[in-house]
């Protein structure tokens, strides 16, 4: 089968930093399914990955972790699917990836494709749904159902993967007030078409432009990048009793910032369920048929913002860069071989 890998950590502007290669078909065994990719997106954790970890010498690590495509193959204990489901999901960090033809995944963390979208269109979603999803209601303990909430919810880099879908998930599941960050003219519009009440710059004081806004108390907030750079500040505006949510590697956080209001901090990793097999696993096939279903009902809508072409290591080094230059928007997906 076709794959697109690395076999050393290199710069994306380096030759070699991901390769076209070939290699044989994996086949499913327990609870796996085999899946015939039809389109993949791009993660920020794909360039942190390619960068950090070089596989042992003479192999070839492939990347990827979100994918739509068809179930190909089962192994003898599945019980949720069958060849010729259409599926989408994101796959496992402790596993080979999703830039290949062919690719094998647990079934407990695989969704049912939502009906009313392409598979380009549904492979932008299921990394950033099941991380924003998780965020807002398992960590910061947002309340579903459209009652009136009477907090805001703050969501540093809104205009990102996660924070596209982030700001949905808040607007039409809750009753909270949501106030996203951007720093450009497109991404700021980018977050109020997705749904944000109000959006503030993040490369200006932030304190300053929510007194302004004066909105409710900010009694929870996503930070999803540049960690390091804004958490005092957002230490002295959120509430007292609050609850801080990250996903990003600050290079420095000191949670002491937060003690004097008893602010918890709660981090959120959608690849650690999968990693400890933990017992509420399956968790996140439900929890990605619940987006699929939220979708088809018009609820959410994908965050696609382009398409860089077919599956290829050319291709793929473009959207690496692209996500390392920190100006994307929504998310970037290839489909087809």
């Amino acid at each position: 089968m076709k794959a697109v890998g690395y076999t050393k950590s290199l710069p994306i502007d380096a030759a070699d930093a991901l390769i076209d290669f070939e290699t044989a078909g994996p086949e499913p065994a327990g609870r796996d399914i085999r899946v015939a990719v039809k389109a993949i997106s791009v993660n920020p954790v794909d360039t942190k990955v390619r960068k950090r970890a070089a596989p042992p010498t003479g192999e070839t690590k492939i990347l990827g972790y979100d994918a739509a495509g068809v179930v190909d193959a089962v192994g003898p204990e599945v019980t949720l699917f069958k060849p010729g489901d259409e599926v989408f999901y994101a796959g496992s960090i402790q596993r080979q990836g999703t830039n290949s033809e062919f690719h094998l995944v647990d079934e407990r963390i695989v969704g049912a494709k939502p009906k009313s979208l392409s598979f380009a269109e549904a492979a932008a979603l299921p990394l950033t749904s099941i991380t924003a999803w998780e965020l807002l209601f398992d960590r910061l303990g947002a309340v579903p159902g459209k009652s009136v909430d009477p907090r805001t919810l703050l969501i540093t880099g809104g205009a990102g993967g996660v924070g596209s879908i982030l700001i949905q998930l808040a607007r039409r599941l809750t009753g909270l007030t949501v106030v996203a960050t951007a720093s450009r003219p497109e991404t700021s519009k980018w977050c109020l078409e997705l749904g944000a009440h109000a959006v503030i710059d993040h490369s200006r004081p932030i304190k300053q432009q929510i007194e302004r806004l004066n909105p409710p108390p900010v009694a929870l907030i996503a930070s999803l990048t540049n960690t390091d750079q804004h958490y005092k500040a957002l230490a002295e505006l959120i509430a007292p009793q609050g609850r801080y949510g990250l996903i990003d590697d600050p290079a420095e956080f000191n949670v002491s910032a937060f003690k004097g209001k008893a602010v918890s901090i709660h981090w959120e990793s959608m690849f650690t369920r999968s990693s400890f097999q933990t017992a509420d696993m399956i968790g996140q096939h439900a929890l990605l048929n619940d987006v699929a279903d939220l979708i088809d009902k018009g609820v959410l809508r994908t965050t696609l913002d382009r398409s860089f072409g077919t599956i290829n290591a050319a291709n793929l080094k473009r959207a690496h860069a692209q996500l390392e230059s920190g100006t994307s928007r929504g998310k970037i997906v290839l489909e087809g071989w």
